[in-house]
């Protein structure tokens, strides 16, 4: 099966695609924001280089895509149907490079939080959102004894 793009069409549209500042995150930060939790994003001296760090709770959230995170099991994860070998390649890798990350950070007694894409979708990302701040406020109460 052939792309439905030409390779200039195609290669505008992926280089368009933005690792940081997506509207998931943004969501994300909007709603962390106006509930009194203050954070830093996108710290370089990290693996993984976390969306959102929480230094307070010592707690750091990846926000992630659920196609190019590759998540197992979702309705919004497909391998496309073109150049499928090369895209399961890479999506695995990306998944592969996430745990490595998490892991690492783990050993460094951070707290990680992945917040899929799929869990902020408008059926469910109050659902989302009331277990975020219950899991934050569970962090900041081991963390004050």
């Amino acid at each position: 099966m052939s792309d439905v793009h030409d390779k200039e069409t195609r290669s505008h549209n992926m280089s368009r695609i933005s690792g940081k500042d997506t509207k998931p995150e943004m969501l994300v930060r909007k709603f962390l924001h106006a509930n009194g939790f203050r954070y830093s994003l996108h710290r370089k001296d990290l693996p993984g280089k976390p969306d959102i760090v929480l230094p307070k709770y010592k707690t750091l959230i990846f926000v992630h895509g659920c196609f190019w995170h590759a998540h197992e099991g979702c309705k919004y994860f497909k391998i496309p149907k073109t150049r499928t070998q090369w895209w399961k390649e890479k999506l695995l890798a990306n998944r592969e490079r996430d745990q490595k990350h998490i892991q690492q950070l783990k050993e460094m007694d951070w707290t990680v939080i992945v917040i899929w894409e799929c869990e902020l979708k408008p059926d469910i990302f109050q659902e989302t959102f009331e277990q975020l701040i219950e899991d934050l406020k569970g962090i900041n109460a081991y963390s004050s004894n």
